[in-house]
Formats: C-alpha cells, structure tokens, sequence
C-alpha cells in the first residue's frame, strides 16, 4: 500500500505542478540538464503505460516515473492499477525469496556482502563519470557562449 500511495503523491505533483513549473524547477537543480527532462518525457510518452508497470521494479524510476504519468494526465484509475500490480511482483519477489531461504539465509548473507560492495563501487563510479560530464558539458557551453 505504501508504494501505490508513494506513487500516487508524485502523480499528484506532477499533475499539479503541470510540465513549465517542473521544467523551471528542473533548470534551477545542480547537475540537471533541461535536455536529460525532455528525453525522460519523451520516453513517458512513447511507453506510458508499460513504463509505469516496468519503472515499479526499477530502483530510482520508481518513483520518479510517477511525475511525467501526473503531467500527462494519465487516467488515474490506470495509473494505479500498474502501479498496484508492478509493486505487487516487485514486493512479491523479495516476501517470497526471504520465505524460500528463511533459515538459510546466512548461506546467502556472505555473498550477498560482495555483491553489495560491488554495486555501491559501480554506482560511485558512475556517479563520478557523470558528476564529470556534466560539470565538462556546463564549462564547455559557458566558454562556447
């Protein structure tokens, strides 16, 4: 329920704060190009629903999927109904593998430690690369203007 009601409040902003409003706010954000707005509304557009049933059981689009579903004025009835099923597999899949290994869950505990080192060095890594390119991108428009 928390997930459906989560979602539900950043349709909300979407849908209130319309699409110029979220733009200006967009452009006053750090590290935000307008351009990387547009392409996500664009990708909203062409796969509106499947992107709100599949961006559930994706990490940082889960929620953000939600605002361009809200400024698009996607029926709301919808909207929650791929909301509630994509959440519903997504929760399902962790309730189920924690009753599946319940008391063995220590067996996979030591490996689930290195693959969590490894996802936390990959997203520093491609949180850096692309701190940098934006940072190289803003410079090089600032010289070019």
């Amino acid at each position: 329920m928390g997930s459906v009601l989560g979602a539900w409040l950043f349709y909300g902003v979407g849908a209130v704060m319309g699409r110029e409003r979220m733009r200006a706010i967009a452009r006053r954000l750090p590290l935000v190009d307008i351009e990387d707005v547009d392409k996500a509304e664009r990708w909203f557009r062409r796969y509106g629903y499947s992107a709100v049933f599949f961006g559930r059981m994706i990490p940082l689009s889960r929620s953000l999927i939600s605002i361009p579903a809200g400024i698009e004025r996607m029926p709301v009835w919808k909207f929650l109904l791929l909301t509630l099923a994509g959440s519903l597999i997504w929760n399902t899949v962790f309730v189920l593998a924690g009753f599946y290994l319940g008391e063995n869950w220590h067996v996979v505990e030591q490996y689930a430690g290195i693959l969590q080192k490894a996802v936390i060095a990959g997203v520093v890594l491609f949180v850096g690369w692309w701190v940098a390119a934006k940072v190289v991108r803003r410079r090089r428009r600032s010289v070019v203007s």
